[in-house]
């Protein structure tokens, strides 16, 4: 599972986008390897590096699209606001294996849905570069034997893509910025330490729900004819988060970072009119 989730993680950053005005298949699939480094959940300061595959999947539908913004549900579709459905991903935790959560339960892998209100702020006239505000807010259920329920989590930030970027031709940038805010019971899963785990260098906490520090990525892509080739770069910090004084959060700044080449083997017959940034006209 841990594996599967940062490999989906890689394939939702990572999909090519056209020329303006193509015409594209309908859906590509392909497969490569991808080099990661994550740290196990935001707050830790214990990071893995990983040598994975990863599945490389374009799906241009009207109501469903698989792209570089992830697996999406259009829910509703403008011009200008869009309302998808979001889906998100945690890894999972060996606690045995982090010193500052020894002899706690292990963290479950969980997965992430809940409605997403994008708006777009600004476009270019060529359709080549866009801003966006997006608003997801996403429940949490753990992945497990027994899936339990752990939260929501509401992250608002502002979206830019760009096409051919400071004279790239054939490469696209993808930018995002914004807060993280979680319930109670979202960071009493990761934060909190109940009295029968208290340690002497472990006091007991409970945490709050609230501002959950701030996220920031980059990512880099292109498509060429027989692959793709991209990267992304991601850094929060937990600065300000309600539960920055938890025993468990070992470090105030997380970065994640990846690279990766997928050969496309299959495209659709099918041919579907998108622009620069890879959306169906209105």
């Amino acid at each position: 599972m841990r594996s599967a989730s940062i490999a989906f993680a890689l394939g939702a950053i990572a999909a090519a986008l056209p020329a303006a005005g193509a015409e594209e298949p309908l859906w590509e699939a392909g497969i490569g390897m991808a080099a990661l480094s994550f740290p196990d959940y935001r707050g830790s300061d214990r990071s893995q590096a990983y040598l994975l595959p990863a599945p490389y999947f374009v799906y241009r539908g009207e109501f469903l699209k698989a792209d570089r913004h992830g697996i999406r549900g259009i829910l509703f579709n403008t011009d200008r606001i869009d309302l998808n459905l979001s889906v998100g991903a945690s890894l999972p935790v060996e606690s045995d294996e982090m010193p500052a959560r020894a002899g706690m339960p292990d963290l479950d892998p969980s997965i992430e849905l809940g409605p997403s209100l994008d708006i777009t702020l600004w476009r270019r006239a060529d359709r080549t570069a866009r801003l966006d505000l997006r608003l997801p807010v996403r429940g949490a259920v753990t992945v497990s034997s027994d899936p339990r329920y752990i939260g929501v989590q509401f992250f608002p930030h502002l979206n830019v893509d760009v096409h051919d970027p400071f004279g790239m031709s054939g490469w696209n940038l993808g930018l995002l910025a914004g807060p993280v805010f979680t319930d109670a019971r979202y960071n009493r899963h990761y934060y909190s330490v109940e009295p029968r785990f208290v340690t002497p260098d472990r006091p007991a906490y409970d945490a709050r729900g609230g501002f959950a520090g701030t996220q920031f990525l980059a990512a880099l892509s292109r498509r060429f004819p027989k692959f793709w080739v991209g990267g992304f770069a991601r850094y929060d910090t937990l600065r300000g988060a309600t539960f920055e004084e938890s025993p468990l959060v070992t470090s105030k700044r997380y970065a994640a970072a990846g690279i990766g080449i997928s050969w496309i083997f299959g495209q659709s017959s099918r041919k579907v009119q998108v622009d620069a940034l890879g959306e169906r006209p209105q």
